[in-house]
């Protein structure tokens, strides 16, 4: 049974300056659309009681015309309909009628019968009318006066609109304010964020003063602080590794020539074996002390220098040094040049490893393959036993070694994934090839160049 790797949940991205503006809109809009609401609603209220009161003032103003119908024959004035100029559908209509319910005079646009059949002293909403009901000052007649209720809706939604309109006007204005005075109060943030982003292996100088409020300053002297630890950090293990390299490589160097040079001496005799022994334990300590400067290396930020380098030469003149040293073949193949941004000796080391680790733990009668492809990848590929996913996932470790009685440090992988991640290049590791039964195929995918 073997376990598969979990992939890490990617977090979802997320802007500070989009958070600030979508809430104030937000608050804000939501504060406009309810003065909105406000607003409508208290001018629809004022509009009505407005025309109300106009209602009330044109019957009052009828009374004038009572004095005349007094006097009149009421005989004569049966359903007498007045004639009025320019009378269209939104002029008011107004009734007079006796107590008892009889209509004597009528405007042309009123109906022929009661606008209100209880002639009660108020306002009555009925079809197509809005109705204000008034007697007379002497009591004997009753004066109706209806508005027609299109009309009054109309006048109140235009007055709504009015009212609402120059806010929804003012939205586009409000998102750009708002947008623009946050952008604006993050000036300094932004401008933080991209000094230290700037930063990373090749520059470590401290952040430069900035215009910060108060609440970045604490920020920005942190990160100084940070810096500066960071930096004397990588100079003391920078100076470990360039210290090492002659402290350790030289002693180990000669003790490998001293073994040599007693197993010669011994010749054939019965101590010969031993002297092997140390050889054979003298080159072993000097590959893994190799292997050990070179994790320091990287781990000290020695390998982060700017610059292009070729890689297809490169892997060319590694091919031709380990099939010279290893006495085994390394087929180079695919395209003619691989231009990745970093530094030619870093990638050296890591292609090496690649290369060696492949040919150490490969078939002995089967070259290794090389191939480097139209888009940027590199794919190195080796005979041998099929390796279990569940271990496969584990040789990228430092000292993390497979089941095999071949020779090695464990750290040939653990480099090469670390230097992979400088060149910003995925690294993966997959067995059997795809299309055999045997083999390991490492891939490292360069980002696109520009």
């Amino acid at each position: 049974m073997t376990e598969a790797r979990q992939e890490p949940r990617q977090r979802r991205h997320w802007s500070l300056a989009s958070r600030l503006v979508s809430g104030t809109l937000v608050a804000v809009l939501g504060a406009l659309v309810l003065l909105g609401a406000l607003v409508a609603g208290f001018t629809r209220f004022e509009v009505t009681e407005r025309l109300d009161n106009s209602l009330q003032e044109v019957a009052e103003r009828l009374e004038f015309m009572l004095s005349a119908l007094d006097h009149a024959d009421p005989g004569a004035r049966d359903g007498q309909v007045a004639r009025l100029p320019e009378t269209d559908r939104r002029t008011l209509a107004y009734q007079i009628a006796t107590p008892d319910g009889k209509l004597e005079i009528r405007s042309q646009n009123a109906p022929q019968t009661l606008l209100v059949p209880d002639m009660k002293t108020g306002f009555y909403t009925v079809p197509s009318f809005r109705v204000y009901v008034t007697p007379s000052a002497s009591g004997r007649h009753v004066i109706l006066v209806g508005e027609p209720t299109f009309h009054r809706r109309e006048a109140v939604r235009h007055a709504m609109l009015i009212s609402v309109l120059p806010i929804v006007a003012f939205f586009p204005a409000i998102w750009f304010m708002v947008r623009w005075s946050v952008r604006r109060a993050l000036r300094p943030l932004t401008g933080l964020q991209n000094e230290i982003r700037s930063r990373g292996g090749a520059n470590l100088a401290p952040v430069p003063p900035l215009d910060l409020p108060d609440e970045l300053v604490s920020i920005h002297a942190a990160v100084n602080l940070l810096l500066e630890r960071l930096n004397l950090a990588l100079a003391t293990e920078r100076a470990f590794a360039a210290n090492a390299a002659h402290e350790l490589r030289n002693p180990a160097a000669a003790l490998l020539a001293q073994a040599q040079l007693l197993q010669r001496q011994l010749g054939e005799t019965q101590y010969a074996p031993r002297a092997g022994i140390i050889v054979e334990q003298a080159r072993r300590m000097g590959r893994t002390v190799e292997k050990l400067l070179q994790l320091s290396r990287i781990g000290s930020g020695m390998a982060l220098c700017g610059g292009m380098v070729d890689l297809v030469p490169l892997i060319g003149f590694l091919a031709h040094e380990l099939e010279r040293e290893k006495g085994r073949r390394i087929v180079v193949d695919g395209a003619a040049s691989l231009l990745v941004e970093g530094d030619m000796d870093t990638a050296g080391i890591m292609l090496r490893n690649l290369l060696e680790n492949a040919l150490v733990h490969g078939a002995a009668d089967q070259p290794v393959q090389v191939t480097v492809t139209q888009d940027r990848r590199v794919l190195i590929a080796n005979d041998c036993a099929a390796i279990d996913p569940a271990l496969l996932a584990t040789l990228e470790k430092p000292f993390v070694r497979g089941q095999t009685e071949a020779e090695g440090s464990g750290l040939g992988l653990g480099i090469a994934r670390q230097i992979s991640r400088l060149f910003h290049a995925e690294m993966s590791l997959l067995s059997p090839v795809p299309g055999r039964t045997r083999g390991v195929l490492v891939t490292l995918a360069f980002p696109p160049q520009g």
